[in-house]
């Protein structure tokens, strides 16, 4: 069973950068594809980024040229770099491991635990 463990959340002011990390417990390659979700206080979990195997990558409009979706096979680890972060980035972050179809990604049912990234203004 492949565990999924995220990390580097925390508070930063707005404008600033932070870097999450997802450590799998075995290889990436498990996963045709791996992506980041968030879900901020009462609202749906979305999509913001994902990559395939090969590195191909996507970006929710809202992240689009901010954020960068990112793995490393030898370290098994996905990460998501986030700059000039805004109050509404601010949510828990999940990574999971999906596959693609067509041009969109699904994700299986692996799932981080989360890491929260609050953004003040």
């Amino acid at each position: 069973q492949v565990q999924l463990v995220e990390s580097g959340g925390g508070l930063v002011q707005a404008g600033g950068s932070l870097r999450l990390s997802c450590a799998t417990s075995g290889s990436i390659f498990t996963f045709d594809a791996m992506g980041w979700y968030r879900q901020a206080s009462g609202k749906q979990r979305e999509l913001v980024a994902a990559i395939t195997s090969g590195g191909s990558t996507n970006y929710a409009d809202s992240v689009q040229g901010r954020f960068i979706i990112s793995r490393d096979h030898g370290k098994n680890t996905v990460y998501l770099q986030m700059n000039s972060l805004k109050p509404e980035d601010t949510a828990v972050y999940y990574c999971s491991g999906g596959y693609y179809s067509g041009s969109y990604y699904y994700p299986l049912d692996y799932w981080g635990q989360g890491t929260q990234v609050t953004v003040s203004s």
